[in-house]
């Protein structure tokens, strides 16, 4: 037997997400109407907490809208954002829903799972960041950065995640939500997976005698692939509960133009005020039953913990929109045809934080300007350099593109190569199939569709 010892130097990788930097990541990513809500069930589960309604204003500057008509992405039952609004003042309190949660769903399968507790906090954060479809768009890259751990780890906690029921879940964007699902039951070979990648727009609209010409394959072959890819489902939260039923929106803040001047005023008045009651600071002090000191101490860290994750989410959200404010000061000044191209790394690189972080900060978030309520997410646009070198914003693109089709005669429709066409004569460097993407993006539909005799 060899009882030789050897002194070993290891280096060993830890990951800590402790309980206050999961909540402060939760709570960023909520609207104001969820952290209303969940405020509402935090207040009535610990008693520590004072709250002061007093202040609290619900009701006037809210528009009712149906999230599922905002879907942030461009699929829908068929592969191929109109809101509701109303005027009653009703209490977001009334809205508290008892239905299953997706992410509750998710979280007990990760339980149930033999990973190691790097991979099961890393998928923790996956699932906490999947919205309201089921797809984890955020970068890959900047998560394992933001989490301090080897993207490859972030990697695996994805596949993880992407292995749960619903199939689908996890996926980056529809194309990778399909294939998945096809992955997932066996089907998935090299041209089911060309026919997913690039003609998703070909099944909605039949045309199967294009797909098979270019695969190579019958007709018959490719309807086929048409029909099982028909029996996936585009949206792995269907059937859940996400919080994104019938709402009203609660602007986080007010953006006031005065002059040549624009200042940002948080909307705190829609958040109810927290402190610790003093009543329970006594009994803590005199408090001889360890079990009852014990309960007492956990509570107040977590409602502290609560207090600091809400100013926390408070001057994540100011740094946002200052920097959006700083880049957008036209348009807010003059008006939507002024809306600059700005990306998410645009403002990261600004306020030194990750784009995971300005993605969670801006997401469901809202603000009240001198044009009405506006989503933060909508005035983030890629841009387009045209014929002088200069960057022209999508958002400006689309306004060409929506215009040109509303002057179009209706018995000639002008097709997306048209578009694209008079879009370089204006010098814009725009190809056929961006022209459908954009027209697809804004729900116009295709040349064949909108003509009329």
């Amino acid at each position: 037997m060899n009882l030789d010892f050897n002194l070993n130097l290891t280096q060993q990788q830890k990951l800590i997400m402790n309980q206050q930097m999961q909540l402060s990541v939760k709570l960023l990513q909520m609207s104001n109407f969820q952290l209303v809500e969940y405020l509402n069930q935090e207040i009535q589960e610990n008693p520590v907490i004072d709250a002061d309604f007093s202040k609290l204003e619900i009701g006037e500057d809210f528009e009712k809208i149906d999230y599922k008509k905002l879907s942030e992405h461009s699929a829908s039952d068929n592969y191929s954002s109109s809101s509701s609004y109303g005027e009653e003042k009703v209490s977001p309190f009334n809205f508290i829903s008892e239905k299953k949660s997706l992410k509750d769903y998710l979280k007990e399968q990760l339980v149930e799972s033999n990973e190691n507790t790097i991979i099961k906090t890393i998928c923790m954060y996956i699932i906490e960041g999947i919205d309201s479809v089921g797809y984890f768009t955020d970068d890959l890259e900047d998560t394992a950065k933001f989490l301090k751990v080897d993207r490859s780890d972030v990697d695996s906690a994805l596949k993880i995640v992407q292995s749960f029921e619903p199939n689908g879940i996890g996926a980056k964007n529809l194309k990778e939500c399909l294939i998945i699902q096809a992955e997932e039951q066996g089907l998935l070979d090299d041209n089911f997976q060309e026919i997913i990648l690039n003609h998703l727009e070909d099944i909605g609209d039949n045309r199967y005698n294009k797909i098979a010409k270019e695969l190579n394959i019958s007709v018959k072959e490719a309807q086929e692939y048409g029909d099982e890819i028909k029996k996936f489902e585009p949206k792995p939260s269907r059937g859940f509960y996400t919080g994104d039923e019938v709402k009203f929106i609660i602007p986080d803040a007010y953006i006031e133009n005065i002059g040549e001047d624009i200042y940002i005023i948080m909307n705190d008045t829609s958040i109810p005020s927290l402190s610790i009651n003093n009543v329970y600071k006594d009994i803590l002090d005199a408090a001889e039953d360890q079990s009852a000191k014990k309960y007492l101490k956990e509570k107040m860290n977590s409602a502290i913990f609560l207090m600091k994750s809400i100013n926390m989410r408070r001057s994540t959200m100011y740094k946002v929109l200052e920097k959006i404010v700083d880049i957008q000061k036209e348009y807010f000044l003059k008006g939507n045809i002024y809306l600059k191209a700005m990306t998410l790394k645009d403002i990261s690189e600004k306020i030194d934080m990750h784009e995971s972080t300005v993605s969670r900060a801006i997401k469901e978030k809202y603000i009240y300007t001198n044009m009405g309520i506006v989503r933060i997410k909508d005035l983030f646009t890629t841009s387009i350099t045209n014929d002088n070198s200069e960057d022209v914003s999508v958002n400006k693109i689309k306004n060409e593109i929506k215009g040109l089709i509303e002057q179009e005669d209706n018995e000639k429709p002008l097709s997306d190569q048209n578009i694209a066409d008079i879009l370089k004569g204006k010098d814009f460097k725009i190809s056929r199939r961006t022209v459908a993407k954009y027209r697809e993006e804004m729900e116009i539909k295709a040349s064949s569709k909108r003509k009329r005799f």
